[in-house]
């Protein structure tokens, strides 16, 4: 009797502690759940300061790169700060922030171009570059003007705006500007100004 005793002693603290340890554990985890720091959304990523919702609406890509050869052989090269692409089937094609161009001629020349802004024409031919554009050319002249349009299937480096330019011959203003190929299939280039040019010549010292 006595050994029964005990066997019917040691199935009730098993069958006792079947049910209190898993409360026990129950009670536990929900001490911590309530002793826990709660989230702030507010706090989540404190260090991203993008608007999604502006992003969403305006998408945009930053530092944008492109990179081609013309069909006269010329390398072309085009980078940005900042760019938004253009509308399918609207008038107006990408558009970019603090743009700079790179260009070099099969003769070894280089171009480069920088500007505040541009923008794609929409058959992505053609680049148009505005606000406070520079122009420098490997040849020592540095021309200025306000609007600058570029090729991108050939070397066609065009000003309709007054320029402006510094260079060995000294200080040269005109009504417009290009650079191009001196003819068809002809490997040289020049750079032309057109309308009104005058010549301020300043001796080397």
């Amino acid at each position: 009797m006595a050994r029964r005793g005990a066997g019917d002693g040691w199935s009730t603290l098993v069958a006792w502690l079947k049910v209190v340890l898993p409360l026990t554990a129950l009670a536990l985890l929900s001490t911590l759940f309530l002793v826990s720091n709660r989230i702030n959304p507010d706090d989540a990523l404190p260090y991203a300061e993008v608007d999604v919702a502006e992003r969403l609406k305006e998408p945009r890509i930053t530092l944008p790169a492109y990179a081609g050869t013309t069909t006269d052989g010329a390398a072309l090269e085009v980078t940005a700060d900042e760019a938004r692409p253009g509308q399918e089937g609207g008038d107006q094609g990408a558009q970019a922030a603090s743009v700079r161009v790179h260009l070099t001629t099969p003769d070894g020349e280089r171009t480069d171009l920088v500007a505040d802004s541009a923008q794609m024409a929409p058959d992505r031919k053609e680049i148009a570059f505005q606000g406070a554009v520079r122009l420098d050319h490997s040849s020592g002249y540095s021309v200025l003007s306000d609007r600058m349009t570029a090729r991108l299937d050939e070397t066609d480096i065009q000003s309709p705006e007054p320029v402006v330019a510094e260079g060995p011959g000294g200080r040269i203003t005109a009504q417009s500007m290009r650079l191009t190929q001196s003819g068809a299939g002809s490997k040289d280039y020049v750079l032309v100004f057109n309308g009104d040019v005058k010549l301020v010549y300043q001796p080397a010292p």
